[in-house]
């Protein structure tokens, strides 16, 4: 497994239609790897190449890419990085990519990290027992937040709660009817909420024609700490995602070293 950051040149053309367009952004990363061609299919459990947008600051966005695979990001840097700076530097290529082994192999129970995960959360409502379920994007900070808590077990960690002495509340949490707001008790933000609309090509029947089919996707990128409770169930996490449209840039979780807090 490799990890992978590029740095988007905004200015350029190039970047501003890749950023606009999940579609573009999923082909141009899946283009970045010579043995993987358009119609090969994985295996539902085999690791995937999963990307990341990270909106630093209004000029800076850096790309994310975890695969199975070393990618070439020649393309983009052509398209949307510094070409000329590249060219200038063979040793700096425009991107950087490392092994994801040595991180993952360090992984034990008991650790804890900081982590970024950009992701979908969506649920299934249907308004009476006639209807077929409708899948439907969480839309509040309360409820992104829980989806995200009701997965983390599975996902082989949880996410840390705060000492009481940094809580607004004694509890941590407030109720409202039958919903429980735990925004205060986890070490845990969600922010940069994100509908992407766009369309996606669809058959349309007789003579081969293709009529363009609307899709929205809403992403929010969670930001906190966690501690590993299953390590193997976590490295499946790393390298396989979170959640759905992993190909709209959703569902890679990453992990940075915990920072020491100021006394």
């Amino acid at each position: 497994m490799f990890l992978s950051r590029f740095r988007l040149n905004t200015a350029r053309p190039g970047a501003r239609r890749l950023l606009s367009s999940p579609q573009a952004m999923h082909a141009a990363v899946m283009s970045s790897f010579p043995g993987l061609l358009p119609s090969d299919t994985p295996a539902a459990d085999a690791p995937r190449p999963l990307w990341r947008l990270d909106h630093q600051a209004r000029a800076e966005v850096l790309l994310y890419i975890v695969s199975p695979d070393r990618p070439d990001l020649t393309h983009l840097v052509e398209q949307a990085g510094w070409p000329a700076a590249a060219a200038a530097d063979p040793q700096s290529p425009g991107w950087q990519t490392r092994p994801y082994g040595p991180l993952l192999d360090k992984i034990t129970a008991g650790d804890q990290w900081s982590f970024r995960l950009t992701a979908n959360p969506v649920h299934t409502i249907r308004r009476n027992d006639k209807e077929p379920r409708k899948i439907t994007a969480h839309l509040t900070p309360v409820h992104q937040m829980g989806w995200l808590l009701q997965r983390q077990e599975q996902c082989g960690f949880r996410v840390l709660e705060k000492p009481a002495d940094r809580r607004l509340l004694p509890g941590g949490t407030t109720h409202q009817g039958k919903h429980e707001h735990h925004g205060d008790r986890y070490e845990l933000s969600v922010g940069g909420l994100r509908p992407l609309s766009f369309d996606k090509a669809a058959a349309s029947g007789a003579g081969g024609r293709r009529r363009a089919k609307p899709v929205t996707v809403v992403s929010v990128t969670f930001d906190g700490r966690l501690e590993v409770t299953d390590p193997d169930a976590l490295r499946r996490t790393l390298t396989q995602g979170i959640g759905r449209a992993k190909a709209y840039g959703c569902g890679l979780l990453t992990l940075a070293p915990v920072a020491r807090r100021s006394p």
